[in-house]
């Protein structure tokens, strides 16, 4: 009898409801009870336009703040690519990736609205999904810019960097150019986990593909995670046309079990998830569907994902 394979279970702290983005205490506590619990990694909702009625802190500073109460989750903030330089969201995530020890991820913002886009005064790009695909490929050139011992830290010769070793990326795009290299050292994994909307994942080539399709199964994608609202007391519908659970714990745990996904990212209200760390994830557990990260691992060994190669090393040893 084959053993079940892992199904790799992420938690939305930013739903419908659940304000911790302009609390650190509340913040903490959730990051550290989903961290107990077992999600291989939180994610960190954003927009250019605060929430109504209140602020929100930025995502990354978020996810840079939850590092230091954290060891094993996964931290994964939404950046968007259209408010945002190519050059300084590229740093500010490499920045994220060693501040965790290599345990962060990126979900690929686009927002597009007219309000978004006034915050930084620009007009809607004219082919939006070519941006996207630009911003990404420029993000991921940035990281490897600098090979991975490029940082030399030789006090007795006085050597610290390898200038042969620092790239430029010389893109050349429709809106932006960027000549490089990057200020930050390459990240622990390489490449942060990238994480796309179903409908960009053609452009972005993302690690990860969210879909509210919970039947889908896109077996060209490295991993897919399905979306799922989780509402245990509730019975209407989602007001947002995500799928909505309602039933029980244990028919909770009876679904997450039957699905042909690599993972799900549940949103839960904010009293759901101490239900989903005390009842739901122990029984996944204990059936053998869901390993907790290790200490000290990446979150790409957690999610079986290979750390990729460097464009820039592989070209400068003559193989490419």
């Amino acid at each position: 009898m084959s053993s079940p394979k892992t199904l790799h279970l992420a938690v939305e702290l930013d739903s419908a409801g659940a304000r911790p983005g302009a609390d650190p205490h509340a913040l903490a506590d959730v990051v550290a009870d989903a961290e107990r619990a077992g999600f291989a990694f939180v994610t960190f909702d954003d927009a250019p336009v605060p929430p109504a009625g209140g602020f929100r802190v930025e995502a990354t500073v978020r996810a840079a703040y939850s590092a230091t109460l954290t060891s094993r989750i996964g931290l994964a903030p939404t950046s968007h690519v259209l408010t945002a330089e190519p050059f300084h969201l590229a740093a500010q995530l490499a920045s994220l990736d060693h501040a965790t020890h290599g345990r962060a991820a990126w979900i690929v913002g686009t927002a597009a609205t007219p309000e978004a886009l006034a915050t930084i005064g620009r007009a809607h790009p004219d082919d939006l999904r070519r941006e996207v695909a630009d911003v990404v490929e420029t993000v991921r050139r940035l990281w490897d810019s600098w090979e991975d011992d490029a940082v030399i830290k030789d006090l007795a010769t006085g050597r610290y960097l390898d200038p042969d070793k620092v790239h430029h990326v010389d893109f050349e795009g429709e809106t932006f150019s960027v000549k490089g290299p990057l200020i930050t050292p390459r990240p622990p994994q390489g490449s942060l986990v990238v994480l796309a909307a179903e409908e960009f994942a053609d452009v972005v080539q993302p690690d990860i593909v969210l879909t509210d399709d919970l039947r889908h199964r896109d077996r060209t994608a490295p991993l897919v995670f399905g979306e799922l609202e989780v509402r245990f007391a509730a019975t209407e519908p989602s007001p947002n046309g995500r799928t909505r659970y309602t039933g029980s714990p244990a028919g909770l745990v009876t679904l997450l079990e039957q699905l042909d996904l690599d993972g799900v990212r549940l949103h839960p209200a904010p009293e759901d998830l101490p239900v989903l760390s005390q009842e739901v994830l122990p029984e996944l557990h204990r059936r053998g569907l869901l390993t907790p990260p290790e200490p000290g691992a990446t979150l790409r060994t957690t999610l079986g994902l290979p750390r990729p190669e460097n464009r820039f090393a592989v070209s400068s040893k003559g193989i490419a």
